[in-house]
This record gives C-alpha cells, sequence and structure tokens, in this order.
C-alpha cells in the first residue's frame, strides 16, 4: 500500500520533536511492505540543519515554503491509498489540510495523525469553527502519538469518528547503548527545547535543584537556553545532534525527562526522549504523569519526581542502582515498546479499514 504522509520533517530534527518519531514508526513500516513518501515544506531553517540524508526506506519530497509549491505538493496525495496529514507541518497547516483531503481517492483512508494533541485538543476547544474541527468528519482517523483514553474520548466529543493512540517508541537501530563520552559526563542530564510550556518546569526540576546540589554537575542541551539564568554547575551545551543522542543518554548518571504543562496534566503521553534514554541504558527520572506504569516500572525501571525536591532527593541514587536501574529500563523497551511493535499495531489498524474499501472497489 502506498502512504503520502505530510509532516513536518523527516530528514531533521532541528526544532522538530517528532523527528524521532517519524522516523522509527515510518522505517518500520516500510520493512511491513509499505510504499511511503513523506512531503515536508522548507521552513524554520530544517534543511540547513539535516541530521540524516533521505532514507532508502522512505522517498522524501522537499516542498517550497510557498501556497503553489503546497498545492502541487497537496495533489501528489490522489496517488496514495493511505493519506496522512499530520499536526504541526508549520506552514500553512490548514490550507494543507483542505488541499490534501481534496485530492485524496473517495476510497483512500485519511488520517489526521496528532503529534501533540493536548495542543492541538485546546485550539479546537476553543474555536469551534477552526477548519481542523470542521472537518473531523470527513476524516477516517485520527491517531496520536500520546493521550490515552483522555484524548481518545476528547476527539470523539468534538466530532472525530475514530481516534487511535499509537505511542511512542524505540527502534533500537538509532538508539542503543554505548561507551560513555567525557563530554557528557554530569550527574544529571536534561535535553529540550526552550518552549512556553516547558520552561516553567524545566526551572522547577532541572535548574533549582542544580541550585541547591553545587557540588554535582549538571548538563543542559537543546535550543533556546543560551539567556537562561542559572547556577554554575550548570553546563549548556546547545543544540544536540541526533548522532550524539545516544552518548548523551548513557554517559551521564541519570537523565531527566520533563514533560511539557500540557503533556503532564493530560498524561499519558511519554516523550520520545523517554524511550531514547531507555534505549542507550540510562537511569532515567521522569516527572510524574498519569499512566507512567504502562511503560516503564516506577522505582525498578524509572524514578519518578513529583518535584524538584524529589529530584534533589534522588541524586543520592547509588552508581550501582543507578546502572541496573538502566538496564532494566533497557530490556523493557525491547520487549513491549520498539517501533516495530507500533507499526505492527498500525499496520493492523490500516488493514482492517482498508479491507472494506478494497471490496467495494
Amino acid at each position: 500500500m502506498r502512504i503520502a504522509f505530510y509532516g513536518s520533517s523527516l530528514v531533521s530534527a532541528y526544532w522538530n520533536g517528532a523527528a524521532t518519531y517519524y522516523r522509527g514508526l515510518l522505517r518500520a513500516l516500510a520493512a511491513r511492505g509499505y510504499e511511503i513518501t513523506f512531503y515536508e515544506p522548507d521552513v524554520y531553517d530544517r534543511q540547513k540543519h539535516r541530521d540524516i540524508d533521505a532514507p532508502d526506506w522512505c522517498r522524501v519530497v522537499v516542498y517550497e515554503g510557498s501556497i503553489p509549491a503546497l498545492k502541487a505538493a497537496a495533489k501528489q496525495a490522489a496517488q496514495a491509498d493511505i493519506v496522512v496529514k499530520a499536526s504541526g507541518v508549520g506552514f500553512e497547516d490548514d490550507l494543507l489540510l483542505h488541499e490534501v483531503l481534496s485530492a485524496a481517492r473517495p476510497t483512500a483512508l485519511k488520517i489526521f495523525w496528532d503529534v501533540d494533541a493536548p495542543a492541538t485538543l485546546a485550539m479546537l476547544r476553543a474555536d469551534p469553527d477552526h477548519p481542523l474541527r470542521l472537518a473531523l468528519s470527513s476524516i477516517d482517523l485520527v491517531l496520536t502519538y500520546g493521550g490515552g483514553d483522555p484524548v481518545v474520548e476528547a476527539y470523539r466529543a468534538i466530532g472525530a469518528r475514530e481516534c487511535i493512540p499509537i505511542y511512542n517508541a524505540v527502534d533500537p537501530r538509532t538508539h542503543y547503548p554505548v561507551p560513555a563520552d567525557p563530554r557528557f559526563a554530569a550527574d544529571l542530564a536534561f535535553l529540550g527545547n526552550r518552549l512556553p510550556d516547558r520552561e516553567a518546569r524545566v526551572e522547577a526540576f532541572f535548574l533549582d535543584p542544580a541550585a541547591r546540589l553545587m557540588g554535582r554537575r549538571f548538563l543542559l542541551g537543546g535550543a533556546g537556553w543560551q539567556d537562561k539564568p542559572m547556577s554554575e554547575n550548570v553546563a549548556y551545551i546547545g543544540h544536540v545532534p541526533t548522532g550524539d543522542h545516544n552518548a548523551f543518554n548513557a554517559t551521564p548518571k541519570a537523565v531527566l525527562n520533563i514533560s511539557r504543562t500540557s503533556m503532564a496534566e493530560n498524561g499519558f503521553s511519554p516523550a520520545t526522549r523517554v524511550f531514547e534514554a531507555a534505549g542507550a541504558g540510562a537511569c532515567l527520572i521522569t516527572d510524574a504523569w498519569e499512566g507512567i506504569e504502562l511503560f516503564l516500572k516506577p522505582g525498578e525501571e524509572v524514578l519518578v519526581a513529583r518535584d524538584g525536591r524529589d529530584v534533589a532527593d534522588l541524586m543520592a541514587i547509588p552508581d550501582e542502582r543507578a546502572k541496573e536501574i538502566g538496564k532494566r529500563a533497557l530490556a523493557r523497551v525491547l520487549t513491549v515498546h520498539t517501533y516495530d511493535h507500533r507499526a505492527a499495531e498500525a499496520d493492523r489498524i490500516f488493514r482492517a479499514r482498508m479491507r472494506p474499501r478494497e471490496a467495494a472497489e
């Protein structure tokens, strides 16, 4: 089956947190026989910051950030059996949705794939006339990379025919244990771009504990933090290319996951970094959110902090216990949380909904 996938970027993770998710899931679907074309706009300097070449398992079409180029790319949806418009493409999203749905064949499976459901739902609730909300009745399926029952129920309440989460996972071919790298030596490391929906929680869960533990070394990676006040024991290293993520996760004593506020409040929304860290065998400390036990067992495969004081207390964990937690997390994600597992689920979903369409042709 042919998939036309319209997303933010497959070849650049620059200001693009969905890149890891797209790569892992689409590579695994390609291995199952899907012929995939990924359409992405040339915006936000992402093409200047490519971190992978176009892969051999997916055709990548980069189109100019202009209305004519968008419409030309959208017309290609007519060639696909499954048409996917993702959230947060970054250039004229509403127009792109309209053009893609208009171009899709009547028998094509039309999907809206939401990679930030809490933010999208807040936007749709605030505007009953939002183009996406009005289009839900003509979309066959909403898939999300997190959210659980709260997101499913919320989407159905505003008109979605069906909503199913396809969670983040780990791709063992790209995220795995590596030797320690002196560049990333630290007691606690956090990697995340500076966003309004996350900044206060980074202060509470990372910068405040660092200020209380001046004898320990903290490492901060991600874009946008250069003018943020922080204590002298915090080393800020800026954007970390995906090729360095394994070393970033495997080297420190522990790494920290801090959910954005909307994700934490919603729950059931493990970030890609949760699985990246576990895949590298890291001892992961995460902020508390509902549903964590569905993915990793608190106290054995992950450490959970309710606030910054908890984070500071957890830094007293012996090195050997930290290593054991990382080993258990790695074993868990390889057993049940790889993108091969997620692709098998997506494949079942696609085929179950395509069979009636194929029979009707």
